[in-house]
């Protein structure tokens, strides 16, 4: 699947990864039995991890393995919170960044199934608050990051700062940021990775749905699914559990990562999450508890430029292939975090990996794992 686009402070595109002594206890915190992950397997993750916390100088990790469509093992390295000597365990809430792509995507889907969205019409007859553009835009392309919306601006002109604790308290005050910016290209002709349109989706599936994004999400994704905990990021709240985020300059030392307020991206990057939570979106989503299985394959389906490129890039889902399996997933990276999640439903597999540190390859974490845990050759 393609690495998601990362939203992280600019100061750190370079970082060298090597591990400081001391920074963080590498024993596990099992939350579960391994009922069905053997102690050999169990114990090779184990390792893989203890080598990633010190090759990579990453405070804290969280993971979660899905075997045959249930959490068999969850696991917690080293520390959430440096300065009190706080554990991570499963239980621990981390950012999810751009995991919570595929949270929105599943939601606006199920108001697909019951006819209260049309992915193919214009996005302001659910958010008559974006202007209209010379092309029209859809839920659809939006959805596939065809929709022409910009990102991030490399400059970061026009958008949020670096350490901003500017907080946005709608959906269409988050909108004022990018809507009367110009596309980037015609809608459906190129993939342009982009956070705020799945911020311009959170409007539109509140107008779908009639009642606030955040409301939306816990009675009809976050209830269904057991997710407990998940829930939006705040700078005010106190959140039990909540790890502290970590930065690292290169060859310096471990540091406080800078202050971020992602109120104006909740829907595209402002989740926060355990992988034992977001191991149970995984079993939901392979046990088709939140939308029906043809909606899960619309969603796991990599959509099409209007030339007919693939995009490897479906419904808030990476598409790709690896081991020889169907792979489907999201990563993400933003101030204090880096994550990804990695499902195999022919297998009926599935791998969390949350890491409280930005700018460290959670992805290719996640892949080995799910290389140990099914046995899997290259």
């Amino acid at each position: 699947m393609p690495l998601a686009a990362r939203k992280i402070p600019r100061r750190s595109l370079a970082i060298v990864f090597v591990f400081l002594a001391g920074t963080a206890s590498l024993s596990a915190q099992q939350a579960a039995p391994a009922t069905a992950l053997s102690a050999e397997r169990r114990e090779k993750i184990q390792a893989a991890v203890n080598e990633f916390l010190k090759s990579s100088s990453t405070p804290g990790i969280a993971v979660a393995v899905v075997l045959d469509g249930k959490t068999v093992w969850a696991g917690g390295f080293g520390k959430a919170d440096l300065e009190n000597s706080a554990p991570a365990t499963p239980e621990t809430l981390f950012r999810l960044a751009s995991v919570s792509k595929p949270l929105t995507a599943t939601a606006i889907l199920q108001l697909v199934e019951r006819g209260k969205l049309d992915l193919d019409t214009e996005v302001q007859t659910y958010c008559p608050a974006f202007p209209k553009k010379e092309w029209p835009i859809t839920s659809r392309q939006l959805l596939g990051h065809l929709g022409g919306i910009r990102h991030y601006n490399p400059d970061g002109k026009g958008d949020v700062p670096d350490d901003s604790a500017r907080h946005f308290a709608t959906m269409e005050e988050s909108l004022t940021l990018f809507a009367n910016d110009p596309l980037v290209s015609q809608p459906g002709t190129a993939f342009h990775y982009s956070t705020y349109g799945y911020t311009l989706l959170g409007c539109v599936l509140e107008g779908a749905a009639h009642e606030k994004y955040l409301d939306y999400m816990r009675a009809n994704l976050f209830s269904l699914a057991g997710m407990a905990v998940t829930q939006a990021d705040s700078n005010v709240a106190i959140i039990p559990h909540r790890s502290r985020w970590y930065h690292r300059e290169e060859k310096g030392p471990v540091q406080n990562a800078g202050v971020l307020d992602s109120s104006y991206k909740i829907p595209g990057g402002g989740f926060v999450s355990s992988a034992e939570d977001m191991a149970r979106y995984e079993e939901a989503m392979l046990a088709d508890k939140l939308v029906k299985r043809s909606t899960r394959d619309l969603l796991w389906t990599a959509q099409k430029t209007t030339d007919g490129k693939f995009t490897e890039y479906g419904m808030g889902w990476g598409v790709s292939q690896r081991f020889g399996l169907n792979l489907y997933g999201h990563n993400g990276g933003q101030q204090g975090t880096s994550t990804s999640i990695t499902l195999a439903p022919e297998k009926g597999a599935g791998i969390v990996v949350l890491a409280n540190m930005d700018g460290v390859d959670t992805h290719a974490l996640a892949l080995q794992i799910l290389q140990i845990a099914l046995d899997l050759k290259e």
